[in-house]
């Protein structure tokens, strides 16, 4: 029985596990909260539960992990590729560059992945832990805490909403109007390689609500947008849903596409990166970190002649409009 501490406040119950049990995976964690064996205050709970502050969690008996010397070390090439990832670094926090391409987490057919790389920087307490995600071909801001209570009150400020995640993407096609409120619950539907998040109308019981801001920064004549994204909800594939939804996939997506989009992206990669990040600092104050452009951004930003000095400093500054 464990007690929710005040910084884990707003957690989801499969992140919080992880973060005592690193080595429990997700489909062990769903399979637990199925059968009734993880409970929170007594009743049943889903995996992507959120948590708060001193409620009481029961734990049931937990499968040993691997010993700390088990876990296959990375060579010394890979720890300088993972430390030349690094934006800003201090005692608490850690931000990354994470490149397009490489997974946060590992799976069955995913060994090389930022998980893996954090051993640069040491294992047990000196390991940074993941305080959110991004999708394997999403380049950009990844924040990582640099010890249990620095992750904790980082989870909080993402959880609470006083993170502040600002997206660039580049979409077939020009938005009209140029700036809005994307408000459309999402729901998974199929399975593994073919899952993929579709909007639902929001009495579907199975729907989770999922709202984006965007404002459009630039436009290549009607062809294309380049958009600023800020999602207010943190739904998987949100963003790719959410453009798809409203006419305007973004380029390169094999998954969230049209075949005219298809088409138009040609060569392209993904065309999304995530730009920027503002948080609450675990000590006080603002992190404030911007990530340049990736490889495949910056071949999408010369194949329609967009520049980067064309963005405000913060293009949501004026607040949302519907």
């Amino acid at each position: 029985m464990i007690t929710v501490g005040a910084a884990e406040d707003g957690i989801r119950l499969d992140r919080w596990l992880r973060r005592r049990w690193p080595h429990l995976g997700q489909t062990q964690i769903h399979k637990l909260a199925r059968s009734g064996q993880l409970r929170v205050d007594g009743g049943r709970v889903k995996a992507d539960s959120r948590l708060a502050a001193g409620s009481v969690v029961r734990v049931p008996p937990l499968p040993e992990g691997p010993p700390p010397q088990a876990r296959e070390g990375i060579s010394d090439r890979d720890a300088r590729f993972a430390r030349g990832l690094v934006l800003w670094e201090d005692d608490e926090v850690l931000v990354l560059n994470k490149p397009a391409g490489l997974a946060v987490q590992g799976g069955t057919k995913t060994s090389h992945h930022i998980d893996r790389l954090l051993s640069a920087w040491g294992e047990g307490a000196d390991r940074p832990r993941l305080t959110h995600r991004l999708d394997r071909d999403t380049s950009g801001v990844l924040i990582l805490g640099k010890s249990p209570d620095a992750a904790a009150r980082l989870s909080g400020g993402f959880a609470r909403r006083r993170a502040h995640k600002t997206y660039w993407a580049l979409v077939e096609g020009a938005p009209k109007p140029g700036e809005g409120i994307i408000d459309l619950p999402l729901a998974k539907v199929g399975v593994d390689d073919r899952e993929r998040m579709v909007p639902v109308d929001p009495k579907d019981a199975n729907g989770k609500p999922a709202v984006t801001q965007f404002v459009t920064l630039s436009r290549a004549g009607p062809r294309v947008a380049w958009l600023a994204l800020r999602p207010q909800t943190g739904r998987t594939h949100q963003l790719r849903a959410h453009l798809l939804a409203i006419g305007h996939p973004i380029l390169g997506d094999p998954k969230y596409n049209t075949p005219s989009s298809v088409e138009l992206s040609g060569s392209l990669k993904l065309q999304l990166h995530a730009r920027r990040l503002t948080i609450p600092h675990p000590s006080g104050g603002v992190i404030d970190v911007e990530a340049p452009l990736s490889p495949e951004m910056k071949a999408g930003f010369a194949r329609f002649g967009f520049q980067t000095d064309e963005a405000p400093g913060d293009p949501f500054a004026g607040g949302p409009r519907r």
